[in-house]
């Protein structure tokens, strides 16, 4: 099956699954107290910064849970776009494990701004009212959109004038870095982002994620925070040595830009075709478009994808790091043929 529903479909790269036969050949001690562990701390530290704090955890999910646990108490509120992956597909879980309200925010493409974002800004220091703590944005944006160092500037600088942290959650951070020929460090640390969740797992890791702590003040209570909420691996050697394969040779980036550039091919071929229209600016590597509905029904015997929004039509694609060019012209002559 080739699959454009999401780059989590895609298999494992091959380097990755060698690093993992390597830490299996002998017994290591657990819970991260291993050679795999420390040299993947290495290398997530030359990648950022050399003082920050990486945590292994098991899934995204997980991680946005732990990081925002880090950034609020009870009281808070944290502020996303409504599309954001944490009201959306968490399954109600950063707002249980953090206890917090969750302020989402209509936006045309995914993104929050500053002028988004102030009117939320409000009631500091009324006992009534939930406490801004935290702003969450991802990157790339659950619709595919990329943001640039200065929106990212400009909103940290707004949160932390209001004393709030901002998370970011780079599921697709990689993807984001090709698009813009910048390295991780230049969209987080150098932006003011706070916190990160540095995932692997759409593009190319077979699972796990990393919370990677930048601020000095969230730094105390993380690995307590990651115990407390289920995501310490006892065997952790296998979640972080996939990081040490990641970050060599920039395996990460050759994953992402061919990613990107199989969504542009895609997009050449699609846009100019009667019937489809992109809802989206394709940034990364994934396509928002509506085509006509009976076509869509007629490619789903074909080929696995989601809608986004059942009711205009609307589906979205997705590229991986294995998707190859035959699998696009495939995609591209069903679709001609059914128009």
């Amino acid at each position: 099956m080739r699959s454009f529903a999401s780059d989590n479909n895609s298999g494992v790269h091959p380097l990755v699954m060698e690093a993992l036969n390597r830490a299996n050949r002998d017994h290591a001690v657990g819970y991260g107290d291993d050679p795999w562990t420390e040299e993947a701390v290495r290398k997530i530290r030359e990648a950022f910064t050399p003082d920050c704090e990486p945590l292994f955890v098991f899934n995204g999910t997980g991680s946005n849970a732990v990081a925002l646990q880090l950034c609020t108490r009870p009281y808070n509120s944290i502020i996303c776009a409504e599309t954001a992956h944490i009201y959306v597909d968490e399954c109600g879980a950063p707002a249980r494990m953090t206890g917090c309200q969750i302020r989402p925010i209509a936006t045309p493409d995914g993104k929050l701004t500053p002028d988004l974002v102030r009117p939320y800004l409000c009631h500091f220091g009324e006992q009534h009212h939930s406490q801004p703590g935290a702003i969450y944005i991802s990157q790339c944006s659950e619709l595919g959109t990329v943001y640039k160092p200065d929106e990212l500037r400009a909103l940290t600088d707004l949160a932390h004038r209001h004393g709030m942290y901002v998370h970011m959650d780079g599921a697709r951070l990689a993807n984001a870095c090709a698009a813009l020929n910048l390295g991780f460090r230049e969209l987080t640390v150098d932006c003011g982002i706070d916190i990160l969740s540095f995932g692997g797992t759409k593009n190319g890791l077979m699972l796990g994620e990393s919370v990677v702590v930048f601020n000095p003040a969230l730094k105390k209570e993380a690995y307590f925070v990651r115990k407390q909420s289920a995501q310490l691996a006892s065997k952790l050697r296998y979640l972080s040595c996939q990081f040490t394969a990641y970050l060599t040779d920039s395996l990460w980036l050759k994953n992402a830009a061919h990613a990107n550039r199989m969504a542009k091919i895609l997009y050449d071929g699609l846009k100019e075709l009667p019937g489809v229209h992109f809802t989206q600016k394709v940034e990364s590597n994934q396509l928002f478009l509506t085509m006509p509905r009976p076509v869509i029904d007629e490619l789903l015997k074909e080929y696995f994808f989601y809608f986004w929004d059942e009711a205009i039509h609307e589906i979205r694609f997705v590229t991986s790091f294995d998707t190859t060019e035959e699998d696009i012209e495939q995609l591209l002559q069903s679709v001609k043929r059914l128009l």
